[in-house]
Formats: C-alpha cells, sequence, structure tokens
C-alpha cells in the first residue's frame, strides 16, 4: 500500500503552523515551538505531540494546504508504538469490530444509505425524506476509521479495500448502483479523505448525508413545516475530514427553519464530545470536556442539542437530556420538521 500522500517541503515553508497552533488540547510557547515539533514528526522523530495528541482530527482540517498532517502524526505513533489507548483495549476493539464475514448479496435500489456498523439506527432511514431507500450496515462493511484514534493506520490499510469490495460485490455491482449515501461523516472521510491519503481506490461515488438531505428538501418543499427553534449542534470529529458540509448543514437548518445558534465550541472551534479520551482512559479530560460542550450549549437559549455522530450522541445524549436540551440526530430533526 503506498505510504500516506504528504510534502514535507510544504511544512518547511508554512510560516504558521496553524496544524498545531491551533490545537485546543496541546500548548505550545510560540511558532517556533510549534514549528520544531512539527519538523522532528516530519523526519520521523520522537516527539510530545505524539503522546499528547487526543485525536481529535482538527489538524487535518487547520492545516491550509491539505498535507494530511494527522494521517501523519498516527503513522508515527504506530511505527513508534505510542498507543493513545491502553493495549488491552486496543486489541479487544480489533476483535469486537473485525470483519465477521457474515455478509450475503442483497439486490439494493437507490438511494443505498450506508449505516456502516450501526444496524441499530436503520430506523432513521424512513418516511419521505428517505422514500424507497436501501439499507446496509454490519461489521463486513464497517468503514474502519475509528483506528485513528487507536494508532492503526495499518488496520485501516488492511481492512478498508476488503469494505470497499464488500460493498460494491454484494450490494452495488448486481444492483447497477455506482454510489451510496453515508448517514455517518465517518464513513463519508474514509471514502473521501482517507481512500486519498492512502492511496486506496473507491469505485464507487459517496454521497454525504447533508448533500443528499439538502437536496432531497429542494424536491418536497410543500412538506416542510418550519420548527423555528434554537438548536446546539455538536460537530463531530470526523466531520474535520470534510469541512465543507458544515456549510451544507447550514443550508439544511435554514430550509427547517432551525437556528443554529453561535457557540463557543463549534465550526473550526469545536471540542471533542469527551467519548475519546474516555475510551483512552483519560476520564479526567473527558468530564471537562463534557463539561464544557454543556455549559456551552445550555448559555445559548437552545432547545434541541442536535448531532450527527452516534458516539458523540451516546457519550452527550443522556447528559444534555438532563440538562433540559432535547438529543436528536440531523435526520430525525429533518424528519420532525416534515411532520414524521
Amino acid at each position: 500500500m503506498p505510504a500516506i500522500k504528504f510534502d514535507p517541503e510544504v511544512c518547511v515553508r508554512c510560516e504558521t503552523v496553524d496544524c498545531l497552533m491551533k490545537c485546543q488540547y496541546i500548548e505550545f510557547a510560540g511558532i517556533s515551538d510549534a514549528k520544531a515539533e512539527k519538523l522532528k514528526i516530519n523526519a520521523g522523530k520522537e516527539s510530545r505531540v505524539l503522546n499528547e495528541c487526543l485525536t481529535c482530527y482538527a489538524c487535518q482540517e487547520y492545516c491550509p494546504f491539505g498535507n494530511n498532517p494527522f494521517y501523519l502524526l498516527v503513522e508515527l505513533q504506530e511505527e513508534k508504538r505510542i498507543l493513545p489507548a491502553p493495549k488491552p483495549i486496543v486489541e479487544e476493539q480489533l476483535r469486537m469490530m473485525g470483519p465477521k464475514g457474515r455478509i450475503t448479496p442483497q439486490k439494493v435500489r437507490s438511494p443505498v444509505v450506508d449505516m456502516c456498523s450501526f444496524p441499530m439506527l436503520a430506523g432513521c432511514v424512513r418516511g419521505k425524506l428517505f422514500e424507497g431507500a436501501s439499507v446496509i450496515s454490519g461489521n463486513d462493511i464497517f468503514c474502519n476509521i475509528m483506528w485513528l484514534h487507536f494508532a492503526k493506520n495499518s488496520v485501516i490499510r488492511e481492512r478498508v479495500p476488503k469494505i470497499i469490495d464488500n460493498i460494491m460485490s454484494f450490494y452495488l455491482k448486481n444492483s447497477n448502483i455506482d454510489e451510496i449515501v453515508c448517514f455517518h461523516d465517518e464513513c463519508y472521510g474514509t471514502f473521501t479523505s482517507i481512500a486519498e491519503a492512502f492511496g486506496i481506490p473507491v469505485p464507487f461515488k459517496p454521497i454525504h448525508l447533508f448533500d443528499y438531505i439538502n437536496r432531497r428538501l429542494d424536491e418536497i418543499p410543500e412538506r416542510i413545516k418550519p420548527i423555528n427553534e434554537k438548536i446546539a449542534y455538536q460537530r463531530p470529529c470526523s466531520n474535520r475530514l470534510s469541512p465543507e458540509t458544515d456549510k451544507i448543514l447550514d443550508e439544511i437548518f435554514i430550509k427547517i427553519g432551525a437556528e443554529r445558534v453561535p457557540r463557543k465550541h463549534d465550526r473550526e472551534n469545536a471540542l471533542c464530545c469527551g467519548g475519546v479520551p474516555r475510551a483512552h482512559q483519560r476520564d479526567e479530560l473527558a468530564d471537562e470536556l463534557v463539561e464544557k460542550n454543556i455549559s456551552d450549549m445550555l448559555s445559548t437559549g437552545a432547545k434541541y442539542c442536535v448531532f450527527n455522530c452516534p458516539f458523540c450522541m451516546a457519550t452527550l445524549g443522556q447528559e444534555v437530556a438532563e440538562h433540559g436540551l432535547m438529543p436528536i440526530l440531523v435526520s430525525d430533526l429533518v424528519l420532525t420538521a416534515l411532520g414524521e
């Protein structure tokens, strides 16, 4: 498998070192300090960043050159065996999330909605919004992007080509379909950003959920009943890999009458929900992130806390509900505006 797409000369010429200076979890004495650490990483040397990284993906978005700083960092973490989580946890996750070989051929029709390894959320694909949709899910098509959180680029290289082949061979090819709707940012990021950086070919067209919903709303405008409510959005880590879709989400919110309230911890300044450091057994940091996110939301007067990541919702859903906000997925909020 080809090496990660990366040009070290780009970093040498970079004067701002945004990929590190904008980090919300690691402090640097200044640009010179950050640049020194970045050049260590580029050279494959030890850097404190390898140990302090939260694995939030944000540096992928912060880099103005698309030079894949996060993927390179994870590559070096694995090479130097710097695991963000305890080894037994990583090994258990590898077993639990591995392919099961239970996939069987299935005729599908458009739109084909990829639910990744979350079959329990298949009920979200319903109503006029997803009329006629087919749903595919299971470990055998699990996108495997989570291994970026566990310093396991090697698992991505091993498993992602296989799951791409499974999607084509068992679902799309025999149904004469060449595109899928990615219900989660994780899958879309895998088939676009990860695939390009790792040199993994993708023979179908991935469509982001926001793109699909936005176009679908334009097809059924007469069904929209504006909800006229304030919402606080919890932007997930994986949306850092497709930041252009955040603007599409804004268009969706406008169409359904949802006011995305300004937050300190949103958009480029979004904070991790706390689930990843919890998995890493960094509980104090996880608690801190949960508290910051919820305090920020409560200060806005929002009625809903909107998620697009099932893991974020599992991490924060009960907490926000206990504080009086209604946790809801983007698709369900849209369905609410459609009266479903």
